[in-house]
């Protein structure tokens, strides 16, 4: 019988503890995607970000069981797909929010007001950097230049870009994330 996962009390906003003894099959359509993938490349290991991006649209995020999986399928080390997960930053090793936010932080964005962005995000969620919102609604996520400096600050969430942003557009953001999010469900 699997471990019951227990909740972590210690980090409000934290995800359950994940059971590391976990084993998944990958679905139909998750293995007709794959292979699909895979037919585009000389070599399996090719398709590694294409394929975890597969795994992720279907379950929300890739776990350590679902790595296993993929790498038995493709017949790439889950070293190796672990390496391309971990390096490639919208690709998820832990269950994120149904809206993840993606506040830039680079120097641009910084300089107009950035900063300001990323504390107020925080402080209306109640969440930092790399955490979830207690009713999974949001995680936190900052990236690195989004390459839209002229329109900084910016923010990346639900394929969407918002730009300009200011302390007074936080809010009207996030209601709206959340409005969409709720339709998602």
């Amino acid at each position: 019988m699997p471990e019951l996962i227990q909740p972590n009390k210690n980090k409000p906003g934290q995800h359950p503890i994940i059971p590391t003894n976990e084993t998944v099959e990958l679905s139909e359509s998750e293995i007709k995607q794959i292979n699909d993938a895979l037919h585009h490349v000389p070599f399996a290991s090719g398709a590694s970000i294409d394929a975890l991006k597969i795994i992720q649209q279907h379950r929300g995020w890739v776990s350590d069981a679902c790595l296993k999986a993929l790498s038995d399928h493709m017949k790439v080390s889950t070293a190796d797909l672990d390496a391309v997960a971990t390096f490639y930053n919208l690709i998820f090793r832990q269950p994120v929010g149904k809206v993840v936010l993606h506040p830039c932080d680079g120097i641009s964005c910084d300089l107009m007001g950035g900063k300001k962005i990323r504390k107020c995000l925080s402080k209306k969620l109640g969440i930092g950097n790399g955490q979830t919102t207690a009713d999974d609604q949001f995680t936190l996520i900052p990236l690195p230049c989004l390459g839209a400096c002229d329109k900084a600050p910016v923010m990346i969430a639900s394929e969407k870009l918002f730009e300009l942003m200011d302390e007074n557009s936080v809010a009207n953001i996030l209601k709206d994330l959340s409005s969409k999010a709720g339709d998602k469900s």
